[in-house]
């Protein structure tokens, strides 16, 4: 999807990815089959390239660091890479530049989680390599220790919240600063990944205006240049405390590129050119729906419901082109636009029952 923005103003995008089929390869102005993780495979790429950035955190920041020592305009920055790339760094961020959060002990074993034990319930993070879900554990009680990880963590306090909200941030080389409308988001009860999310979020004004105050002031403290997307929880007594962020484009701004003025795509290009940022106006009240591989479905890719999907109106399919489906993988979103949310929640339950990845 980034790509596609970049055709549209002819840029010239050269994408390095592991996979030797990934679906870039076909829309990009040239791939390189490599591993994102090893120093000399980034360096060597990133040297043949003017401007260098990342669809994926998980990324050798030692070669991003050099890369930038010799004048290669790295963005998001590495600085910044490194500290969202360890929860435990993200989490003791935000506490050293006063931003809410939720609670937390860092933890290095086990036996840590097993010891504080009136901390719980909460939630045990991996410090490194976790995503989409993957990486985080819910320990209730003490019994239920044994599920933590033996490894680096961060112990979080279990938040009782009453909607998960999400804001995208865009600040460019020269500081300007733009704020996508704040989304709802629903996560997969099972898989801790977005389900969907509405657009904007059923909130009050002002905690719209003190969940975008929030994202703002993370992007401005972590002096990112990209996007920023700051993931966050409203609690039931009204506050709103900063869960994770990424800074890249992000699965909670997938549809803005039917329902904005700009989309998230093509606002990174417009941040990380130093180019004037986009007006992030809403056009149309949206829902995203992740199209995820059924369970018990491991194979090439089938698409069950497409007939019934395209024949509704506002309704936008949005495939990846991942030839192979496995249970929970995300193979493509669904954006449904309409008239009020309602109307749209009405679509997006339909959808839901509808369409199907198979093998």
């Amino acid at each position: 999807m980034l790509l596609q923005a970049g055709i549209d103003w002819n840029l010239a995008v050269h994408v390095m990815d592991p996979d030797a089929e990934a679906p870039c390869r076909h829309l990009a102005t040239s791939f390189t089959q490599g591993s994102l993780t090893d120093y000399e495979t980034v360096y060597q790429f990133g040297q043949t390239v003017d401007v260098l950035t990342i669809e994926i955190e998980r990324v050798n920041v030692d070669a991003l660091e050099a890369l930038e020592r010799e004048g290669k305009r790295v963005y998001p920055q590495p600085s910044v890479i490194r500290t969202i790339q360890d929860k435990r760094a993200q989490k003791q961020f935000y506490r050293d530049h006063n931003l809410p959060t939720a609670n937390f002990i860092l933890t290095s074993t086990r036996e840590e989680v097993r010891v504080n034990a009136h901390f719980l319930p909460a939630f045990h993070k991996l410090g490194r390599d976790g995503y989409d879900g993957r990486g985080v554990q819910r320990i209730a009680s003490v019994e239920e220790a044994d599920k933590a990880f033996d490894a680096p963590g961060v112990l979080e306090k279990a938040v009782d919240f009453h909607k998960e909200l999400a804001v995208i941030v865009a600040r460019s080389e020269n500081g300007e600063v733009t704020v996508f409308p704040t989304v709802e988001m629903v996560f997969h009860p099972e898989q801790n990944l977005v389900e969907y999310l509405f657009a904007p979020a059923e909130i009050t004004e002002e905690i719209n205006q003190q969940a975008q105050e929030i994202a703002r002031r993370t992007a401005e403290a972590f002096g990112i240049v990209g996007l920023l997307a700051v993931e966050m929880f409203l609690t039931k007594k009204g506050e709103i405390l900063i869960n994770e962020v990424a800074p890249r484009p992000h699965n909670s701004g997938h549809h803005t590129i039917r329902a904005n003025v700009t989309s998230q795509f093509e606002q990174h290009w417009r941040a990380i050119l130093n180019l004037p940022l986009g007006d992030t106006a809403i056009l149309t009240p949206a829902a995203m729906l992740n199209l995820l591989g059924e369970p018990g479905h491991d194979g090439p890719a089938r698409y069950e419901g497409m007939e019934t999907l395209l024949a509704m109106p506002g309704v936008f399919p949005f495939l990846y082109g991942k030839k192979i489906t496995r249970p929970f993988r995300k193979m493509g979103h669904i954006t449904v636009i309409g008239e009020t949310l309602s109307q749209i929640q009405a679509k997006a339950d339909i959808i839901k029952r509808s369409i199907k990845v198979v093998s």
